[in-house]
Order: C-alpha cells, then structure tokens, then sequence
C-alpha cells in the first residue's frame, strides 16, 4: 500500500511546487509587459492589447491543444510549454538589455506566452487524475488552487511590481530562472501521463466529441458561460488597471503600489482556497460558488464609481476569495463527471468558452476608456455580471451541483 501512495505523494508535491514556480513568473510577466509597454505609450487601446494577446490564444488554439492533450504524453506537453515560456522571455531581456524593446516585440512576447499557458494548464488539467490517488485529489486540488492564488497574485503581483520598479531587466531575468526551475520539477513526476488509448478519429471529430460533451451537459455548460462573463470582467479589470492604477492615472500608484493592488486579489484567493472546505460543508457547493459572481461583480463594479484605493483593493480582495471558491469546485465537479479520455478535448472546449472572451473584453475595455472613461470601461463590465445571479439559480441548484 505504502509503494502504490508514494509516488502519489511525490508527484502532489512535485505539482504543488512547479505550480508556484510557474505561477510566481506568470505573475511577474503580466506586471512586468503592461507596465514596459505603458513606458512605451499611454494609449489605453495598446496597453490592453498586451493582456489581449496574452489571453487570445484560449480563443485560436485551445481546441487543438484539447486534441493534443488527450493524444501526447501529458509531462512532455507542460515540458514543452515551459521550455517556450523560457524561450520567449530570453528574447524579451535581450532586447531590453540591447535597447530594441519595441510594442510588436510585447505583443509576440505575450503571444507565445499565452500560447504555453493553453498547454500547460489544459495538460495540468488532464494530468491530475493519473499522478494524483484518487483519495486525495480534493486535497490536492484545493492546494494546488491556493498555491496558484498565492504565488500568481498574493506573491507574484508585488514581487513583479518590486523587480519593475527596480529594472524591467532584472524582472524579465528573474522570470526566466523561474520558468527554467519549473521545466527541471516536472521531471521529477513519475508514472505513465500519456492519454489512454482510445479509437481516434480525425482531428476535427475529436474536437466535436469534447464540445458535444460541453455543450450537451447542463451544469457544465453553464459554468463555462458563466466563468467567459466573469473572466472577461477580470481581464478588463488587468487590462486597463495599469493606466488606472499608475500615476497620472485616478488612483496614482507607482509600480510597486501596483504591485501591492494585485497582492489584494492574491491574498483573497489564498484565504478562499482555505475557506472552501469549511463552507462547502456549512452552507454548500452552490453558495461557495455563488461568491465568485458577487466578487467578480465588486471588482468593476467599485471603480466604476469610486476612485478609493481601499474601495478598490476590498473588491480585488472579495474577488480573490470568489474566484478561489469557484476554482476549486468547478475542478472537482470536472474530474467528477468527465471521463479521463475527454478530459484534454472538454478542459480545452470549456475553457475556450469560459475564456474566450478574455480578449474581447480586454480590446474592447481598452477602447472603451478611450473613448469615454474608466467609469464607462468599468461599469458595462459590471453590467454584464450582474445579469449572471438568473441562469446561476436557474441552473446551478444545490442538487446539480452536490
């Protein structure tokens, strides 16, 4: 007994670790390629564009990752993404250190970034049942999730806000060791990662065969349209903050109170992983859910109408706290009702519905601003989110989700 959970240990701790690694350096570079384009222009339509390109690859690539996933080894697939991520952040530092830093170099910077993280998260996603024993997959999970809060928000955000503020330099440099540390931790897992065999089809049938079963179950589906309304309020949010956030923006920040704004949303989802064992078994799934609309809505709705740095960070707070209550159950419900075949093909269709619309709303809240304000940007986001509370009650009863 003790040989068989061994390794299951082992490859917890090795995903726990390499999910901080990875996580701290995405951290960095989503402070670190706004802010170095805002030294560039303070056009809001150009800032945001660096978050729209970092999040539009869930939109062009995420089905064919989904086919690739459930075909390729699952290890070798995270090994390729973080060897990318470090490949692209060399190009990033020697340009700055060689003074070519340009918008179009940001945007392929954060275009083969965005395309790694739709490979690692969706193999991460897949490759949970196969290196974790099933009885500890709710643990896992849920520590998996807080360390993602922790090191992405809570950790990454004021360290990325701290190294920008001393040399973009030493940020992208920093960025690269982490990513490089990550690629030797998935080494360490053990056990066969590869997809089972099933009868494969086309490319395109397989594709179908992961957004039929989206789309034909319910609870999952409206989870994903559900997550795409309060997953573009979050990018819009990232998307315009570094301009609202830093000076001469309403709230004046420099970097590293930028940095400190985004540790808020960080320490939120930390104190919700911690929270969501307790309150599931208290009030319920469903009600541990529901947080992340009242959350999401907070985060744009606060600014829409109050340039108050507290008012702002106590959004970003609830928000992380929602957002980690939803995470963990939408992921457990996932490994619950989806067959391990499918699970490469569904997490790619579902996310490419949930975050799909990421970029949209982070080109359209950067034009937005542009041409009527942060108030305006903000507030349609807020909008959007609260018309989610119907089909949330309408769909997600405390049955369905049980």
């Amino acid at each position: 007994m003790s040989t068989q959970v061994e390794p299951h240990l082992r490859n917890e701790w090795s995903l726990l670790v390499f999910t901080a690694t990875t996580n701290l350096a995405d951290a960095v570079t989503k402070v670190a390629l706004p802010l170095l384009a805002a030294s560039l222009t303070r056009s809001p339509t150009l800032v945001a564009g660096v978050a729209a390109m970092l999040s539009l690859p869930w939109l062009v690539t995420a089905l064919h990752v989904g086919v690739l996933v459930d075909r390729l080894n699952r290890r070798g697939l995270m090994l390729a993404a973080e060897l990318a991520r470090l490949a692209a952040i060399g190009v990033a530092f020697v340009a700055y250190l060689t003074g070519t830093t340009s918008l179009p170099l940001i945007f392929g910077v954060a275009g083969v970034l965005g395309v790694a993280e739709v490979v690692a998260l969706t193999a991460a996603a897949s490759i949970i049942p196969a290196a974790v024993a099933p009885i500890r997959r709710h643990k896992a999970t849920a520590r998996i999730t807080a360390v993602e809060y922790l090191c992405n928000g809570f950790l990454g955000a004021p360290v990325g806000g701290f190294l920008v503020a001393a040399g973009a330099g030493l940020a992208l440099g920093v960025t690269g060791l982490v990513y490089a540390a990550g690629a030797l931790l998935l080494l360490v897992l053990t056990g066969n990662f590869a997809a089972k065999a099933t009868e494969r089809g086309s490319v395109h049938a397989e594709i179908r065969d992961g957004l039929n079963f989206l789309w034909q179950h319910r609870v999952l589906r409206t989870m994903a349209l559900l997550v795409a309304v309060m997953a573009g309020a979050w990018n819009a949010w990232l998307a315009i903050l570094p301009l609202y956030a830093v000076a001469p923006g309403p709230l004046g920040f420099d970097a590293r109170g930028y940095g400190l704004l985004l540790t808020c949303l960080g320490a939120g989802g930390v104190l919700g992983a911690l929270l969501v064992g307790p309150v599931n078994r208290l009030i319920g799934r469903r009600w541990a859910m529901f947080a992340d609309l009242v959350g999401s809505f907070l985060l744009v709705a606060v600014p829409a109408v109050w340039t108050n740095a507290f008012a702002v960070a106590a959004a970003a707070f609830a928000a992380g706290i929602g957002g980690t209550m939803w995470t963990v159950n939408a992921r457990l419900l996932s490994q619950e009702l989806v067959p391990d075949h499918l699970l490469g093909r569904f997490n790619a269709a579902y996310r490419l519905v949930s975050w799909g619309a990421a970029p949209v709303a982070a080109a359209l809240a950067g034009v937005l601003t542009e041409l009527a304000g942060f108030g305006v940007a903000f507030g349609f986001f807020a909008v959007l989110g609260a018309l989610t509370v119907i089909p949330f009650f309408r769909v997600m009863t405390a049955e369905a989700v049980k």
